[in-house]
C-alpha cells in the first residue's frame, strides 16, 4: 500500500497520490479491478436468483437452478426424496462442466 500526505486536503493528497508520474499504483489498481470483476459478477449472479422454492399447499419442491420439480415436498423434508435432488445436482453440474470442455 502507498499512500502520499504532503497536504491537509484529502482531496489534494488523493489527487497528488493518483499522479501519472506513479504509474505502479495506478496500475496496480487497474490490475485489481480487472481481477476482482468476474468475481463481482459471480456474486451478483448467485445472489440475485431463488434457488428453490418449497410450497407446502401444492407438496412441491422447485429447484430453480436446474428447473427440477418434484411434488413429495413431505419426503423432501424429511430426507427420504432428497437424494433425487442431490443427484439431479450433480448431474447438472457434470453436464455444465462437460460442455465447459468441448
Amino acid at each position: 500500500m502507498v499512500q502520499q500526505q504532503d497536504e491537509k486536503s484529502q482531496h489534494k493528497n488523493k489527487a497528488s497520490a493518483e499522479d501519472p508520474a506513479r504509474p505502479p499504483v495506478r496500475a496496480e489498481r487497474e490490475r485489481d479491478a480487472e481481477r476482482r470483476q468476474p468475481q463481482r459478477a459471480r456474486w451478483a449472479r448467485a445472489t440475485a436468483q431463488r434457488i428453490r422454492t418449497y410450497n407446502f399447499p401444492q407438496g412441491r419442491c422447485t429447484d430453480h437452478r436446474i428447473n427440477l420439480t418434484l411434488y413429495k415436498l413431505d419426503k423432501v423434508m424429511d430426507g427420504s426424496a432428497l437424494d433425487e435432488v442431490i443427484d439431479a445436482l450433480i448431474a447438472n453440474d457434470q453436464a455444465e462442466r462437460l460442455a465447459e470442455v468441448e
